[in-house]
């Protein structure tokens, strides 16, 4: 099975990424339809979402559609996570992304996707998006079909959330050492104060 289409050619993907690299991106379709911009806050060191979902944007009620901007700096990971009420969609604008899913089998797909890609994500699978490339960030748009897709990050629900590390130990066939190596690698940052 094919979860991979090819979309656009680069002469009209061109025009998109300038337009994706610009401080926000806008719709005007009427007040009450319209969300103002999804706004670009300045640069980052890690993956960058700006999300359109029922949370920011309430005419999506009823509308089963949300969208997001991917922007993923050089080496960044979307960590393996779900969406447990739609499947994603994902359109590669600028750059080249490595992407995977698991489905119920655990047998796992994955493909390289280039600028003008689009590929999907079946609705509650463990999927992921990797941008190997050391210097070229790469853009790219995730629509879903749900106005509320929510996301459950794998790594964040089993090492963040206060499950015992020797319940986590026993299920991952380690030690608590580990896990709380683990665990400690994802914890926020303590704030300064």
């Amino acid at each position: 099975m094919t979860f991979s289409y090819k979309f656009m050619n680069q002469n009209t993907l061109r025009s998109i990424s300038a337009c994706g690299r610009a401080k926000a991106f806008c719709c005007h379709l009427g007040a009450r339809f319209s969300y103002a911009c999804i706004k670009n806050e300045g640069p980052s060191t890690t993956l960058k979402v700006s999300k359109v979902s029922l949370a920011e944007f309430s005419a999506l009620n009823g509308q089963s559609v949300s969208y997001a901007v991917l922007e993923y700096l050089a080496g960044t990971t979307n960590l393996p996570h779900i969406h447990p009420r739609a499947s994603e969609l994902l359109f590669v604008v600028e750059g080249t992304l490595q992407v995977g899913f698991v489905d119920t089998t655990n047998k796992l797909f994955t493909q390289t996707l280039q600028t003008g890609d689009i590929f999907v994500f079946p609705k509650g699978l463990v999927h992921f998006q990797y941008n190997a490339d050391a210097q070229i960030p790469v853009v790219a748009i995730a629509a879903f079909g749900s106005a509320n897709a929510g996301t459950v990050s794998i790594p964040n629900t089993l090492f963040t959330t206060g499950i015992d590390a020797v319940v986590l130990a026993k299920s991952f066939k380690t030690n608590t050492t580990t896990i709380e190596a683990l665990k400690a690698g994802l914890a926020p940052p303590t704030p300064r104060g």
